[in-house]
Order: C-alpha cells, then sequence, then structure tokens
C-alpha cells in the first residue's frame, strides 16, 4: 500500500512551484496531496498533528524562499514550528523525520516535484506511521 504524504503549501510560491510542474508535465507522487494556504506561517502545530492522525505516514510544509515571504516572517514562524514538531514527534515515538520543511520559489517547479519525490521515498523507507490504526481496529474504537 502506497504511504499518504500531505503537503503545507503556501498560495504564492510552494503552490505556483507545484502548479508549475503540472505545467511543465514533471511528475511526481500521486500520494502527495497538497493543502493549499495563504502563508506557511498560518500552518496551526495542530493541523500537521492532525495529518498524522488521520492517517498520513509522512508531511512536509512547502514556503516560500527565506527573506521572499510574502507576509514578511511566515516562512520563518512555520520553519520554527516544524523545528518544534520534529522534536515532539521523535519524543512521542512517531519520528520527526516524517516531517520536512521546503523553502521554493514559484519557479521551482522542478524542485517542487523533488522534494515530493524525496519525502515519498524516505517516508517509504520508514514504513507506515505508528499513528495509523488498522481499518478493522479504527471501525472498534468508534464503536
Amino acid at each position: 500500500m502506497p504511504v499518504e504524504v500531505v503537503a503545507f503549501c503556501c498560495f504564492y510560491c510552494a503552490y505556483a512551484a507545484a502548479d508549475l510542474a503540472g505545467v511543465m508535465r514533471l511528475s511526481y507522487p500521486p500520494n502527495v496531496k497538497v493543502v493549499l494556504l495563504p502563508c506557511t506561517g498560518g500552518v496551526d502545530p495542530l493541523y500537521i498533528l492532525r495529518a498524522f492522525e488521520a492517517g498520513a505516514d509522512g508531511v512536509f510544509v512547502a514556503g516560500c524562499l527565506e527573506g521572499q515571504c510574502h507576509y514578511q516572517v511566515g516562512n520563518l514562524q512555520a520553519k520554527s514550528r516544524v523545528r518544534y514538531l520534529k522534536r515532539l514527534l521523535d519524543e512521542a515515538g512517531i519520528g520527526g523525520e516524517r516531517l520536512e520543511m521546503f523553502n521554493l520559489s514559484s519557479a521551482q517547479g522542478p524542485r517542487f516535484a523533488e522534494a515530493a519525490r524525496e519525502m515519498t521515498e524516505r517516508i517509504t523507507a520508514l514504513g507506515p506511521s505508528p499513528v495509523k490504526r488498522p481499518k478493522a481496529k479504527t471501525a472498534e474504537v468508534a464503536s
């Protein structure tokens, strides 16, 4: 079963890079689900944790290049949150390597495709998230 990767992308740079990758017909794994945000500075740590809780095996946050954030320091805030969450995921036994931050410009379609492949390969090597419950157990817990 393929791994599930969620990508939180800022509108101005990373999402535009993902769009450019598509326009350039660059392929990246279809298991990467893109979540559009106005700015990665708006990524609440709970969004990332809930992505894992909902079944994501890996998550990456993709924002503007440092010094080029359209909201001044949003990408720096996101970087700080990702660093914090990586430590938290390590302490919880989930693994901080399941979370990563990438900085891209809107012209870096090939780099977005590379980041998506890199995360998919990393998460495939790590295996399913320890948070992910088998379907049968999920149904038991829900009842």
